[in-house]
Formats: C-alpha cells, sequence, structure tokens
C-alpha cells in the first residue's frame, strides 16, 4: 500500500482524534462544536470501516462473513439511532427522533444514492459505447445483474410488510423480532445464492488494502475496524446529543437536523464507495450494494429499535409513533415502493433515477401533513403504473426469497 493511501489513512484518524480527547476529558464548549467534532469523527471512522469491509471480502467468505461484514457497515448509522431508540426508554421526547434518523436516512438512501450511481453509470456508458463494446442503450438503461433479484425480492415483501407499522401506530416488540428473523433469513439466502460468474474488482482504497500481503492485510483490516469501531460508538452519543442541542442553539428545527444531517454524515461513505464502483464501470455492482443496504435498513435497523427502547426502559409494548412519525413511514415505504417498481426488471432507466431525484426534492417543499399524503399517494399510484409495466416480473421477484437458488434469468 502506497504512500497515499496511509495519508488517507492518517488524515482520517486526525479528523477523528478531537472527538476521542473531547469524550475522554468530558470538554464540551457548546453543541455547535460538539456537532462539527463529533460529527466529523462519525464521517472519518464510517470511511475507515467502508474501506476495512469491502477489503475484509478479499480473505473471508461465506455465511459468517456476510453477517459479520453486514453488521459493521451499518455501524455509524445504526449507532446514531439506536441511541435515540434506548434514550426514548426513558425520555419519551426522543422517541420522535428515533423515527426521524430511520426515515430520513431511508429516504436519502433511495431518492438521493440511487439515482447518483445510476447517473454516475449511464454517463460512465458513454465511453464504453463509443469504443464499441457497450450499445446505445447502455447510456439510457443500467442493466442490473441477476444477483439483484433475491434482493429486490426481499426487499419488496419487507416494502409491503412495512406498511403495518403505521397501521399499527408502533413498532411493536414482536414485529422487531420478526424483522430480525427477516434479517437472518436474507443473510442465510444470500450466502445460498450463486454469484453472476465475476469476481467484482475491488476500486481506491479497498484495492490498496487488498494488495498488501496477505499477513500486513489482515492486521490492516483488523485495526481499521477496532479503530473506527471505537470512535463510533464513542461519539454517537454525543453526536447524537449535539443534534438535538444545536437545533436550539441555531434556530433551526432539531427534528430536520435529527432526520437528514445525521443520515447525510453516516451514509456519504456508503455513497462514495457506491459511486467509485459505478466510475469503474460497475455500475451494476454499485446499485447492487446499495440495494442491499436498504433491505438492511428494513429489517435489521427497524427490527432493533423496538428493542433498543424496552432496553432503554420503554413499556413492553415497542416503540411508539405520533402523528407526524406515522405520516413520515408512510412516505417512507411508499418511496420504497415506486422504488422496488423501478427496478423489478433488473432495469434502471435515467428517466426513472431522475423521478426519484424530483419526487425526493419535493419533500423538502411540502412539508405539512396533507402534503406527505398527497406525496405518498402519487408514491403508489406511479408504482402501479411501473409494476403493470413490468408485470411479468412480479411473481419471478417475489418468488427469489424462497428458491433455493436464483437461476439464471429468472
Amino acid at each position: 500500500m502506497g504512500r497515499s493511501a496511509w495519508g488517507r489513512i492518517a488524515i482520517c484518524v486526525v479528523i477523528a482524534l478531537p472527538a476521542v480527547v473531547f469524550r475522554l476529558t468530558g470538554f464540551a464548549p457548546n453543541p455547535v462544536v460538539d456537532l462539527l467534532v463529533f460529527g466529523g469523527a462519525v464521517v472519518a471512522a464510517s470511511f475507515l470501516l467502508a474501506w476495512a469491509a469491502e477489503a475484509a471480502q478479499k480473505d473471508i467468505s461465506g455465511a459468517l462473513a456476510i453477517a459479520i461484514l453486514a453488521l459493521i457497515a451499518v455501524l455509524p448509522e445504526y449507532a446514531v439511532d439506536l441511541y435515540y431508540a434506548f434514550r426514548s426508554g426513558y425520555d419519551p421526547s426522543y422517541e420522535q427522533f428515533a423515527a426521524a434518523n430511520m426515515t430520513g436516512s431511508n429516504r436519502l438512501l433511495l431518492g438521493f444514492g440511487w439515482p447518483l450511481v445510476v447517473v454516475i453509470s449511464l454517463l460512465v456508458a458513454r465511453r464504453y459505447v463509443r469504443a464499441g463494446t457497450l450499445p446505445r442503450s447502455a447510456t439510457r438503461v443500467l442493466q442490473l445483474e441477476q444477483s439483484s433479484r433475491l434482493d429486490i425480492g426481499f426487499l419488496a415483501l419487507l416494502a409491503v410488510v412495512a406498511f403495518l407499522i403505521p397501521l399499527m401506530g408502533s413498532i411493536p416488540l414482536w414485529f422487531g423480532f420478526v424483522l430480525l428473523a427477516a434479517f437472518v433469513a436474507y443473510l442465510w439466502r444470500a450466502s445460498q445464492a450463486p454469484d453472476d460468474g465475476d469476481d467484482e474488482e475491488m476500486v481506491g482504497m479497498a484495492g490498496n488494502i487488498a494488495s498488501m500481503p496477505q499477513r500486513a492485510r489482515r492486521w490492516t483490516i483488523v485495526a481499521l475496524f477496532v479503530v473506527a469501531a471505537a470512535v463510533i460508538l464513542s461519539s454517537a452519543e454525543p453526536f447524537a446529543e449535539a443534534l438535538v442541542a444545536s437545533g436550539s442553539a441555531l434556530g433551526i428545527d432539531s427534528y430536520f437536523l435529527v432526520q437528514w444531517l445525521a443520515p447525510l454524515a453516516t451514509e456519504a461513505p456508503e455513497f462514495i464507495v457506491a459511486a467509485l464502483f459505478a466510475l469503474r464501470g460497475m455500475g451494476g455492482a454499485a446499485i447492487g450494494t446499495l440495494i442491499a443496504s436498504k433491505v438492511n435498513q428494513w429489517s435489521l435497523l427497524v427490527g432493533s429499535l423496538p428493542i433498543a427502547h424496552v432496553l432503554g426502559g420503554g413499556t413492553s409494548g415497542g416503540l411508539p409513533l405520533d402523528g407526524r412519525q406515522v405520516e413520515e413511514f408512510v412516505l417512507t415505504a411508499s418511496q420504497t415502493v415506486l422504488g422496488v417498481a423501478i427496478i423489478i426488471a433488473l432495469r434502471f432507466h435515467r428517466w426513472s433515477a431522475i423521478a426519484l431525484v424530483a419526487l425526493f426534492a419535493v419533500q423538502f417543499v411540502v412539508t405539512d401533513t396533507s402534503g406527505r399524503w398527497v406525496l405518498s399517494g402519487v408514491h403508489v399510484v406511479a408504482a402501479l403504473v411501473v409494476l403493470w409495466i413490468n408485470r411479468r416480473d412480479i411473481v419471478p421477484t417475489l418468488r427469489a426469497p424462497f428458491r433455493r437458488a436464483v437461476v439464471a434469468g429468472a
């Protein structure tokens, strides 16, 4: 690994170091400074985790690796959200923040992350079209990998089940365990599914780490995991508290900061890694990683919220939702249904990407109750239209999670 790669790791460590000092000494000058310091540490540690998790795939295989890497990759986002859920167990005023962070990160991933990867992939495809190695349609439509059928099938089922949450007005404890069981089933099925026959090329920092001699590589990966996990676990609570306090200090709605600033910080490294894949002409693999992240959010993250709430002292009934949170869950679930409808045929058209971004942007303009319900309705109607167009792919996709193997061309 070259000096530039070590330099990037050093930069992340330097950015995270002030947060460690603040945490150990208890120094907290004001909420805004705390937000910058601990937020910067979370972002820096997230990069270290993303690099290490991707590079680790060179040495680890099988279901255990999938489980470990899945848990590690989502640690930054989940650490913040689960803190809010835990705190809400003994402080009801924090119940809204647990749901806010989850719905924000969920919609950010699909409304911004997916289109970003698609647009980059289609722009990169122009080079290959000019070289004659790809058809002209490659600049208009991103073809997903066959292995994504399994992920889309799980996401479709989770999207439908997600509508039960607003209907119940809470996330019951039993429902959390059901979602966790779905996550375990997803990991097991993913470990059993055959790949598409091509080894994915590691890019950027992960590629640099993977190119190291085996012994040095493994020690480097372990060190990155330990350092990043320590920084994230020590920074999650003060970062989450600083988000809430900064809203009051800056005159900004704390709910807005928790819903959008926290997910932006924790999701940024994942977006950048996916964008690097897309820039290398690996758009199918790039969007595949973000689809898998969406499955993780609806299963592992949402399923963990009521458990954290109960562990924090909340009632065994689970995490309650008020009217605003019910609307947010409906909006998030309806957006997911539209996303599934768009990719169910294993094709992602550029106009679909543009539509997702446009609808994602509308929610920042339409902020009242009626606006959220109308936007949710638009999502559902658009999804029904697209599903009708792609109706031949509905049954194969819904069957994918229950089949012994993902059959090519299914």
